[in-house]
């Protein structure tokens, strides 16, 4: 059964369009208007080892908020859909991830409750045209939307763009590990019966 997911919504604001396919092999076909935030994403799918198609049509004219934001929120509700009942997946993954002077630990539970909790701080407002305070923004809508418990935090590290990839990339490791699916769970690995 494919674990897959296509979705679109419209609002006055944007314009987006998400495929995510599990169990890809990690091709991207991204475009968000934003050069750094495309560059984050397609680290999620090729790390992740997701097919992910992110196309966005924003108010860039306004600043990146929207349209950072709102690709969270439907990412948010692909990687739910995708992953279904979440019967016979890992359902928690981690990843500690190094990049040059940065290491950065991220943990997640597909669990049905959102919760996001981050440490990351940067020192500069913006990594190319992505705003900085837009990173927590992001990974929030996505785990409200995915209804993910989310931590990501920060070890080491002095690099705005290595703290910020470094993030990136441990979430697409720690999400591939938990939606993976383990031959020993039969149901959904909870001991209520349901996630």
């Amino acid at each position: 059964m494919a674990r897959t997911a296509e979705i679109r919504r419209t609002t006055g604001e944007t314009d987006i369009l998400v495929k995510l396919n599990l169990d890809g092999t990690g091709q991207a076909d991204i475009d968000t208007g934003i050069g750094f935030f495309d560059h984050m994403l397609n680290a999620v799918a090729r790390h992740g080892f997701f097919d992910l198609t992110v196309h966005c049509k924003g108010d860039l004219e306004v600043d990146g908020h929207h349209t950072i934001e709102d690709c969270g929120i439907v990412l948010g509700q692909a990687i739910a859909r995708a992953v279904g009942e979440k019967k016979g997946i890992r359902r928690y993954g981690s990843f500690v991830l190094p990049m040059d002077e940065t290491l950065v630990v991220c943990a997640l539970d597909l669990c049905g409750r959102a919760y996001f909790f981050t440490d990351c701080r940067f020192t500069t407002d913006k990594i190319g045209q992505f705003e900085t305070e837009m990173f927590r923004e992001f990974f929030l809508a996505v785990a409200n939307n995915a209804a993910m418990n989310l931590h990501i935090r920060k070890l080491g590290g002095v690099n705005n763009h290595h703290i910020a990839e470094a993030s990136f990339k441990a979430f697409a490791k720690a999400l591939d590990m938990a939606t993976s699916l383990d031959p020993r769970i039969t149901d959904v690995l909870s001991t209520k019966g349901s996630l």
